[in-house]
């Protein structure tokens, strides 16, 4: 039984059809197809039923699922353990942040598959709030503060930020000195999100309202230079903006909760070495360019 029809089928039954497999696996439908053909004849039963609206799982194929799954990652960790030291093979998915991941995390991917050239990358940039498990990603790269869930998570360096105005924006409205004063204030947000903000040792969640929002932080960035209000922002994306005063920190005596960045993955007793790899290598990378956590310019 061939291991890539194998691993065919897991994707399919995850994704929910062939479609979405298919990009997942970075293949044409037509070869996620004949993969799935062949295995359901050499196992002599259906696995999946295909109609107009889509396919889903028979009652054979619900039980294979697992038993499929189960195969593939044993395979995995075999495999890993008969390659040279040091040496990736297979692939690796990824879902990191648009906002900071082409400038900040693509060099680091890059450079792993330069290290690796067995290895196959994918990765996918979006502000979305991606499911690892539902839409088939072994790994992501998180900014910020994470929230509760059953994702394992490991720290990789710090992403600290600011709340910052333009300095028309301070010349027309003020520049809240409290956080009661900040609630009167324009916020530009990604939507009903609470803002983080140390008063002394304490942690005080703050809601503000504005009328301008985005599912970006560059586009928010953007904003927050064109004056239209304040902005809770990481150093990583504001800092040439406040080197060159477009930008100035506001409310220095409440500051941001620190936040970090992460390399989470879908629970599990053994995480794969690619994925290993990826967050000692980012761990590194925060290490030598500790590029997010520098003073900013405070008015």
């Amino acid at each position: 039984m061939d291991i890539e029809e194998l691993r065919t089928f897991v994707e399919v039954a995850d994704a929910g059809g062939i479609t979405a497999a298919a990009a997942r696996l970075g293949v044409a439908k037509s070869i996620v197809s004949r993969r799935l053909i062949r295995l359901e004849a050499e196992l002599g039963v259906q696995l999946l039923a295909r109609t107009t609206r889509g396919t889903s799982l028979t009652e054979a194929g619900a039980a294979f699922r697992d038993h499929a799954a189960r195969v593939c990652a044993e395979i995995d960790i075999a495999q890993e353990t008969m390659l040279p030291a040091g040496e990736l093979r297979g692939r690796l998915r990824i879902a990191a942040p648009l906002s900071f991941g082409p400038t900040h995390f693509a060099p680091v991917l890059a450079e792993m598959a330069n290290r690796h050239p067995q290895l196959h990358i994918q990765t996918c940039y979006t502000d979305r709030f991606v499911d690892l498990v539902a839409e088939g990603y072994d790994c992501a790269i998180r900014v910020g503060h994470l929230p509760d869930s059953s994702l394992v998570a490991r720290y990789v360096g710090p992403v600290n930020g600011s709340l910052v105005a333009s300095p028309a924006y301070i010349n027309a409205h003020g520049a809240p000195q409290t956080l009661d004063e900040l609630l009167d204030h324009e916020a530009l947000m990604q939507g009903t999100e609470t803002w983080q903000l140390m008063d002394g040792n304490e942690v005080v969640s703050v809601r503000p309202q504005g009328r301008f929002k985005a599912d970006n932080g560059i586009a928010l960035v953007a904003a927050a230079v064109a004056g239209l209000g304040i902005g809770y922002l990481p150093l990583g994306l504001t800092r040439p903006h406040l080197a060159s005063g477009a930008l100035v920190v506001i409310m220095p005596k409440h500051p941001t909760r620190p936040a970090g960045a992460y390399v989470v993955r879908p629970p599990g007793q053994h995480p794969a070495r690619k994925i290993r790899v990826l967050t000692e290598m980012l761990t590194d990378y925060f290490r030598l360019f500790p590029d997010f956590d520098h003073k900013a310019p405070v008015t």
